[in-house]
């Protein structure tokens, strides 16, 4: 992993801390562009379904002209653990950003994979 990659899980992290702290927004992502930009979201759950953090950084970055992302993290509330993104995410990563570079594992030893990779 690189330093930039290690700056990206703890930007998801510090946003899982501060912003993860009901039952509303329980995890974070975070995703850097190839010039180095960083986007930061949370999810929205709510019963009617909601929105998965790594959609709300693509929204975000999308405000910003932003139409290419290189890498992104997902952690879990106060950055308990590293998330990998769910199925239907996956999908829209990888249609929208098939080069798209992933940080999985553990907390303690986080690892990069392609997009391509993850099951699903």
């Amino acid at each position: 992993m690189r330093d930039t990659d290690r700056a990206l899980v703890q930007a998801a992290t510090a946003v899982a801390k501060l912003r993860c702290r009901s039952q509303h927004h329980t995890v974070a992502s975070a995703a850097r562009t190839a010039d180095g930009r960083v986007f930061t979201g949370v999810n929205v759950h709510h019963v009617t379904g909601g929105s998965c953090a790594e959609l709300v950084v693509i929204g975000t970055a999308a405000t910003q002209g932003v139409t290419a992302l290189e890498t992104i993290v997902t952690v879990a509330d106060r950055g308990r653990e590293i998330s990998e993104p769910c199925g239907d995410c996956r999908q829209v990563l990888r249609d929208y950003f098939p080069s798209l570079r992933v940080i999985v594992g553990e907390v303690d030893s986080p690892r990069v994979v392609e997009i391509g990779e993850l099951p699903g």
